[in-house]
């Protein structure tokens, strides 16, 4: 990390080219962890429609508590991102050891509702061999949630510094192990050849060895990170104290924990629509986790351009140059609208050979083919407000956000998703018409909100004493 800022190329093109290139690793990093969800929901649909159900269900239900923490942990991006902006790597680089101690206690807290979580999908009305199986699935993905948690402080610090190859090379090795862990851990080792030796003796866990796997994938995951930081900390030579600092802890929490708030309004509404779907049969479960399989894979593109997003505003509002971080900002909306209309067209008209990759049971790809309609209605929604979450994220700005993330989802689209699910019967597909408008409300707040507040100065979060003030960017650049 250099003295000077990596924000001050602050031309129009510039910007793009920054955009550009930090968004494609986070995105790769980000479907990284997507696609370990589609290769779990591809090589456990083969074993029904149960199975299936279950496996989405406990990977929901682990991330409605975990996504708690992730956002707690991006309280971390603006820091970060503004100490590099202004050219003060040290507090950069003491803000990822205070990261490490964030996330042990974090961890420590959302233990306590994953270990109850078992008591509330008792009551759910699942089928009982598919509760048994999300349950025991659940248990599983438990070990993964510190790894989790140190691996989002570790890929902060990592995209604000400009050094984000890491998050690609992570991304192929998870997936390749994932890949080779699940057929391994879900189908058993005895059909192996026997030269694979102990390995034929595995037995086959069902759903549950697919999050064994992914628990295990993400362990390698982190561990590429943490050899990437170690390296960077020899290339920089900067030593800073290691002992937790509460004010650090503190100003950390105090943006994360809205940003955890918000991400959890999100996500816990997806959640419950699939605790719904379930009521409504096995087959409607199957097909609300396959088309949120497609659905997420393709939000992880606008996660990563939102996080480039955030760095490049960051970095700006470090710099005091708050023309620059607007256009930043403005930027990533057009680069998200543009990709997510290409995948909007795709769920369209492509549904039937989209879901066959997820599931060969016929049930499930007839149920889940009207759902990618709906899917392919809200991709322009989801991605703006991913990115609008981002963008403002980068500003210091993270409490609008999850009050827009908890009116727009829970006061707007869980009620007209029961309405549309239950009182008029249109089943999932009624749900997810819900999600759709909830999405659509949010993404037009978050939206606007930016374009307000990037019309006036945005301050930096701290005062960094050797930055040097960088005269504002010519707005046609």
């Amino acid at each position: 990390m250099d003295t000077t800022s990596p924000a001050q190329d602050r031309s129009l093109r510039g910007q793009a080219r920054q955009l550009l290139r930090l968004s494609a690793p986070i995105a790769a990093a980000q479907a990284g962890f997507a696609l370990m969800g589609l290769i779990d929901t591809a090589v456990v649909g083969r074993l029904g429609a149960g199975p299936l159900g279950a496996i989405g269900l406990a990977n929901g239900v682990f991330f409605v508590v975990s996504v708690m923490g992730i956002g707690v942990m991006f309280g971390l991006d603006p820091l970060i991102a503004q100490a590099v902006g202004a050219g003060d790597r040290r507090r950069a680089r003491q803000l990822l050891w205070q990261g490490g101690w964030l996330a042990a206690a974090t961890t420590a807290v959302l233990t306590v509702p994953l270990l109850c979580m078992p008591l509330f999908l008792r009551r759910a009305g699942l089928n009982p061999a598919t509760l048994q199986d999300t349950i025991d699935s659940l248990w599983m993905r438990l070990p993964s949630l510190l790894p989790t948690l140190v691996f989002v402080g570790a890929r902060s610090y990592l995209q604000a510094a400009g050094k984000v190859s890491a998050l690609v090379v992570a991304t192929v090795i998870a997936n390749v192990s994932n890949l080779l862990l699940d057929l391994l851990l879900v189908f058993g080792g005895a059909g192996l050849p026997a030269w694979t030796g102990p390995l034929r003796s595995v037995p086959a866990m069902g759903a549950a060895g697919s999050a064994l796997a992914t628990s295990f994938c993400i362990v390698l995951q982190l561990g590429v990170l943490l050899y990437a930081v170690r390296g960077l900390a020899t290339e920089i030579g900067e030593r800073v104290s290691r002992v937790p600092v509460l004010a650090d802890l503190r100003a950390a929490a105090k943006i994360g924990v809205p940003v955890g708030l918000q991400m959890t309004a999100e996500v816990g509404v997806f959640a419950l629509v699939g605790v719904l779907a379930g009521r409504l049969g096995d087959d409607a479960l199957a097909a609300h986790q396959v088309a949120l399989a497609l659905s997420s894979f393709t939000f992880c593109v606008a996660i990563g351009i939102g996080s480039a997003g955030s760095v490049l505003v960051g970095w700006a509002v470090g710099a005091r140059d708050t023309l620059a971080a607007r256009r930043a900002g403005l930027l990533a909306f057009g680069v998200v609208g543009a990709f997510m209309t290409l995948c909007a067209l795709a769920f369209y008209f492509l549904p039937g050979p989209l879901t066959r990759l997820l599931s060969d049971q016929h049930s499930v790809i007839a149920a889940t083919a009207p759902l990618m309609v709906v899917a392919a209605v809200f991709q322009i929604s989801d991605g703006v407000q991913g990115v609008g979450a981002g963008v403002l994220r980068g500003a210091g700005e993270t409490r609008f956000a999850f009050v827009a993330n908890v009116l727009g989802h829970w006061a707007i689209g869980l009620p007209l998703a029961l309405y549309l699910g239950f009182s008029l019967q249109l089943g999932v597909v009624g749900l997810w018409w819900g999600l759709c408008a909830g999405l659509t409300a949010v993404a037009a707040a978050l939206f606007g909100r930016f374009w307000l507040r990037s019309r006036r100065e945005i301050a930096p979060l701290e005062p960094h004493p050797g930055a040097r003030l960088l005269p504002q960017s010519d707005e046609t650049a």
